[in-house]
């Protein structure tokens, strides 16, 4: 058996960490050490170490030299960039994308809106945020642009702390209907509807920041 490559196991911490950050199981403010994750995640401390520099550079961790690495805040103002920022490619991937997809790529969109609609009923926040994820991840791999594909995948974690507080406390910050206005446009091959109903869906999640106002203090 061949020994797990040093980027699979440093993608794994990454991973790992990072879910767990969006997940909530490791809170705002909570203090991270290598040691004690790498334990958890059965890994030595290096690629634990290689991962909270990742997550440091995308805003999930912040971290003072020789003094503590903790997570950051849901902050407002940085959920609203992000927003701004995966909109933007993600309307830049629908436009590409819609002359691209085939009958199957719009029933994938959906069968995923379906199951998004299913999860919000229930209240199920992880399943919700899976289908979601998989409805606009088959517009992001048709368009293939890899670096509208790394920026989203980069700055959606710091979006989804919030979707995720959002479901908790009972509500929904992405609508079935949206989506399936989004799909009717993918199916009729309406670029430009499409790519509007786009920037809905995304404008949705900058309003919700901006009517934030139950934010984690930052911790001193």
């Amino acid at each position: 058996m061949e020994a797990v490559p040093r980027t699979l196991l440093r993608d794994r911490a990454y991973a790992a960490i990072r879910d767990a950050i969006v997940a909530g199981d490791i809170a705002p403010g909570a203090v991270v050490r290598d040691a004690d994750l790498a334990e958890r995640l059965g890994l030595s401390r290096a690629p634990v170490r290689e991962a909270f520099a990742r997550l440091v550079d995308e805003g999930l961790l912040e971290s003072k030299p020789q003094s503590y690495t903790r997570v950051t805040p849901v902050v407002a103002a940085d959920v609203r960039d992000a927003a701004a920022v995966v909109g933007a490619m993600h309307e830049l991937a629908t436009r590409v994308a819609v002359p691209r997809l085939f009958a199957a790529d719009v029933e994938g969109m959906r069968a995923a809106n379906e199951r998004f609609a299913a999860a919000v009923r229930a209240g199920d926040v992880d399943a919700a945020l899976r289908a979601d994820d998989a409805l606009h991840d088959v517009l992001v791999r048709a368009a293939g642009n890899r670096a509208a594909a790394a920026t989203v995948a980069r700055y959606t974690p710091l979006i989804r702390r919030l979707e995720r507080r959002r479901f908790g406390e009972g509500g929904t910050c992405r609508s079935a209907g949206l989506h399936g206005r989004l799909i009717e446009a993918c199916a009729g091959g309406d670029v430009d509807e499409a790519v509007r109903v786009t920037a809905e869906i995304w404008r949705t999640l900058a309003d919700l920041a901006d009517s934030d106002d139950s934010h984690d203090p930052e911790v001193e």
